[in-house]
């Protein structure tokens, strides 16, 4: 195993402080597990390898004068939906875009923090589907088991965290794009309060569905993350009160009242959860009683919460899409969605907004009984790579609402929600579990998914590349050859 490979972002901020790697060594290891790993695992859209290894050479300076911030010398990745200055924010789709000419808020925040971006990670186009695949890159993999998905939006970012080529990566989700890669790949995935990490320059981004926040192996790592990377803009409609999410991770979180809520809101579809899936879950609800909480099976009252997300979901499909330097190059299913955003971005979409303070209220009416909800992340394991090809819009909106219909109601909400590792299944793949909660309660819900990780240690798992069969049993391993098809494009430097 090298010196950073499967080393998080808590202890590689401690080895640089005490002087035992430096950050160029860091850097580069990251740019070469990267590289190494392209062709199979395919995370990352581009790279930052030049401009990287400077800013590395700069922080090592720093640190020997005793300079000391949260991530200073840090290696990291954010999400290809996010502006880094002089890279294109392509958005997962094919085409030509300009460089951005400024970060990002959030980038702003990791920068100012000492972190060094070495790329952005794949996403599938717009951000719209559990799975990272697509014209423009080829196929993101999952570290677990390369012919199966890491799940989407953010594949690029949970491949890239959960196979060793950074400590953690930010991500973006608009309806389960962290917490499902992050179940699909055994990691710990954050979706904060709306507003809680800025999407500056993008305000009320879909349609204030869609937040910012980290993916990493550890409780500790993600909210190291978050507190980094939180913060409003001032011109963003949300301002949350602050949080320390660090702090929280360090705290018990007390005796709890914990509703299992199996049954997941109408989706016009048929959806059976997978028996790995209820079997991962119903362990970790097991573990929770064990630790001394109260867990009962509930169901929050969701009523017809697909009524607003249909609206909210489409037009903001609509509004990123119509800054696309030419709609030809997408996706004929992302062009469905834009005439039905088109179509729905008027009175429908107004009351769909409109309908959010009386979902508050009746959903966060189980929040009186209960403190935290836990359901799991995913009906269904991390598909097959191409199991969505050649599906129109129809069949795959049905086919991704039937796999993963528990997590986006909670971006409808804009309340937070945690994916925390559940297990995996008999043929190897992993599945997670959610913590979710009321409105600004994400110190609770680290605090919960702290003491369960120090229950289950699931970090101590790491995957191997596998092209088929049981990935978790070359767990002990760092990251392997694997015989996979590569199915990726190249990552422009």
């Amino acid at each position: 195993m090298s010196t950073a490979e499967f080393t998080g972002l808590t202890e590689q901020v401690r080895l640089l402080a005490e002087g035992r790697t430096t950050s160029v060594a860091l850097v580069r290891e990251s740019l070469e597990r990267i590289a190494a790993t392209q062709s199979t695992l395919n995370a990352f859209r581009c790279t930052r390898a030049e401009e990287a290894t400077l800013e590395a050479e700069e922080a090592d300076r720093r640190l020997a004068a005793g300079e000391r911030l949260p991530l200073l010398g840090v290696p990291v990745a954010v999400k290809d939906d996010t502006d880094v200055a002089g890279l294109p924010t392509h958005f997962g789709c094919r085409g030509e875009a300009q460089p951005a000419t400024a970060d990002g808020a959030s980038v702003r925040k990791l920068r100012e923090a000492g972190a060094v971006i070495v790329g952005k990670t794949n996403a599938c186009e717009l951000g719209q589907w559990p799975f990272t695949e697509g014209p423009a890159f080829g196929a993101t993999r999952n570290p677990w088991n390369t012919g199966h998905t890491p799940g989407g939006s953010s594949g690029g970012s949970a491949a890239a965290v959960a196979g060793g080529l950074v400590p953690a990566a930010l991500g973006s989700d608009g309806a389960g794009s962290i917490r499902i890669p992050a179940g699909w790949t055994h990691l710990v995935g954050i979706k904060p309060q709306r507003g809680r990490v800025s999407l500056h320059p993008h305000i009320d981004a879909f349609q204030g569905l869609a937040v910012n926040g980290p993916l990493a192996r550890t409780v500790a790592d993600a909210a190291l993350l978050l507190d980094v990377a939180a913060g409003p803009h001032p011109e963003d409609l949300d301002q949350p009160r602050p949080v320390k999410a660090v702090e929280a991770a360090r705290r018990e979180p007390g005796r709890l009242r914990i509703a299992l809520a199996w049954r997941p809101p109408f989706i016009a579809t048929r959806s059976t959860l997978h028996p790995d899936v209820r079997r991962a879950v119903t362990r970790i609800a097991e573990a929770l009683a064990r630790l001394g909480h109260h867990v009962e099976e509930a169901r929050p009252r969701y009523g017809l919460i697909g009524l607003s997300f249909v609206p909210r979901a489409t037009s903001g499909v609509a509004e990123i899409a119509a800054i696309h330097p030419d709609p030809a190059l997408l996706d004929p299913r992302t062009r469905s969605a834009m005439r039905t955003g088109s179509r729905l971005n008027g009175r429908a979409l107004r009351i769909a907004r409109a309908r959010e303070a009386r979902q508050h209220a009746r959903i966060g009416a189980i929040f009186d009984r209960y403190d935290v909800v836990l359901a799991p992340t995913a009906a269904a394991p991390p598909p097959r790579i191409g199991a969505f090809d050649d599906m129109t819009a129809w069949q795959t909106d049905r086919t991704m609402a039937a796999a993963c219909p528990y997590a986006w109601p909670w971006n409808v909400l804009g309340w937070p929600g945690v994916n925390v590792p559940a297990g995996f299944t008999r043929d190897g793949l992993p599945v997670g579990a959610q913590l979710l909660g009321h409105n600004g309660t994400e110190e609770l819900l680290i605090s919960l998914a702290a003491q369960l990780e120090d229950d289950q240690r699931w970090f101590e798992r790491t995957p191997g590349i596998t092209g088929s069969g049981n990935a978790a049993a070359a767990a002990p391993g760092g990251l392997m050859p694997g015989a996979a098809p590569t199915g990726g494009a190249p990552v422009e430097q």
